[in-house]
């Protein structure tokens, strides 16, 4: 089990920004396919965006243009840059890590992914 410790998470109102981390050991941030998903009430848990051990990226289209994906390897941080919030953006944010770097060349897929942090809070008000 790889740890994930999210943080970043709180308040904003629409049109607001927010930047999200997850810190993560120095291999898996490095080697591995890491993630960002989201879970609203009442909904099932979704991927937002990824990002290829090569720095290559994937967002869901409910975010292209308004997040970005990145890491820091010597902080061994993952971010989620949120801008221009929405309401529907309102959810726990979930940091993903799998050790399968293949796994980032395929469909965006939650079972892919065996480790979790424990999520964050975001709530965008209108």
């Amino acid at each position: 089990q790889v740890p994930l410790v999210e943080s970043g998470g709180g308040s904003v109102q629409a049109g607001g920004s927010l930047r999200l981390a997850c810190a993560a050991d120095g291999p898996t941030l490095s080697t591995g396919c890491m993630a960002w998903f989201r879970q609203a009430p009442g909904k099932e848990r979704e991927g937002v965006a990824r990002l290829r051990s090569d720095g290559g990226q994937y967002y869901a289209d409910s975010v292209q243009g308004r997040f970005t994906i990145s890491k820091d390897n010597a902080k061994k941080t993952l971010y989620l840059q949120m801008t221009l919030l929405k309401s529907e953006d309102t959810a726990v944010y979930y940091c993903a890590a799998t050790l399968n770097y293949r796994d980032c060349y395929s469909r965006f897929w939650i079972g892919d992914f065996p480790n979790w942090g424990q999520g964050t809070q975001v709530t965008v008000s209108s």
